[in-house]
């Protein structure tokens, strides 16, 4: 691991949280080792990522691409569910390229201990674009955990759902789309509560652009981000503005110069951006051309100062949600 690598994943420099270090390989040695050296840390639980779409990534197999050579996958997690000192969870996606792959892919991972199935309900080949596949996730809690199936896998596995849980109305959809895909949905507890069918939830891009998100969903506050307009003097822009100077002040602690700190920044702007533009994630990107906020984007990206970053971003946040 690099020296950033060890720093972000030391105990005391994560306090008050419950982190699960990610392992991204298809080298059982590379796993062991790091989940060695985790173990030693004091950690119980590893992550596999078996979800990255990157194409990176996939070339060399790893990530989402390691989906596409199921058999070596399948002697990769007999060695290191034998020999690893870890927990093991997983995070995956439905296959490369077709959701009949799916079905093979849980029969795979139903032979093992998996701590907790995370499934991203979208193909390699799909990115993060376009609509996920619930049906996907309802196909996986009747495989692996209905006993009523004709042919069930595991009842063991935890399953967690990932895939554009933006706001407290998508996870509700999310479920409504899940419990839809069973013969006798009434089986299952409709009471609106999230743990009927879908009672663990990853969320990564919706959590960039609304740090508010996890208490929403908690609380199951609805929440639908319109346009900056009517975000103006809003808790969640607050919200919003109190994560950026965290994070920009914590950055600024632990690199030397502007511009590192600047290229951290303004990558996580692609995602912050979308608090104040209306977004459907089937839309294409260029929606941003069409708002009013991109000037303002476009200088926070024209920034080489952090002065002259702080500026803009005070610009914007005063001009679009009057904070």
């Amino acid at each position: 691991m690099t020296t950033r690598e060890v720093r972000d994943i030391l105990p005391e420099n994560n306090t008050g949280v419950v982190l699960v270090p990610q392992i991204l390989t298809n080298k059982t040695e590379d796993f062991l080792e790091i989940a060695a050296r985790l173990a030693s840390y004091g950690y119980d639980t590893v992550n596999l990522n078996l979800g990255c779409p990157s194409g990176t990534v996939t070339a060399k197999k790893r990530g989402a691409g390691f989906l596409g050579e199921p058999d070596a996958l399948d002697a990769f997690l007999y060695e290191i569910y034998e020999k690893c000192p870890l927990h093991i969870s997983i995070k995956t996606r439905l296959g490369i390229s077709d959701l009949c792959e799916w079905e093979a892919l849980l029969a795979i991972y139903a032979k093992y201990p998996v701590q907790e199935l995370i499934v991203h309900t979208r193909l390699l080949q799909e990115f993060y674009t376009g609509v996920p596949h619930p049906e996907a996730y309802a196909q996986a809690l009747r495989r692996l955990h209905d006993s009523n199936s004709k042919h069930p896998l595991s009842a063991e596995i935890p399953l967690c759902y990932n895939g554009d849980i933006l706001s407290a109305e998508s996870l509700s959809k999310a479920q409504a789309k899940v419990l839809s895909c069973f013969d006798s949905p009434d089986r299952c507890d409709q009471s609106g509560k999230y743990d009927s069918v879908i009672g663990r939830v990853m969320i990564g891009r919706g959590l960039l652009r609304n740090p508010a998100l996890a208490r929403q969903l908690r609380e199951k506050q609805p929440h639908t981000q319109t346009t900056a307009g009517q975000a103006q003097g809003s808790h969640a822009a607050k919200t919003l503005r109190a994560f950026h100077d965290e994070i920009l002040d914590g950055y600024r602690e632990i690199m030397s110069g502007d511009l590192p700190v600047l290229f951290k920044m303004k990558d996580l702007w692609t995602y912050m951006i979308m608090a104040f533009v209306s977004f459907d994630p089937a839309q294409s990107p260029e929606i941003l051309a069409r708002q009013n906020i991109e000037k303002h984007l476009k200088k926070i990206r024209k920034a080489d100062r952090i002065a002259e970053y702080q500026i803009a971003v005070d610009t914007l946040f005063r001009e679009c949600c009057d904070t």
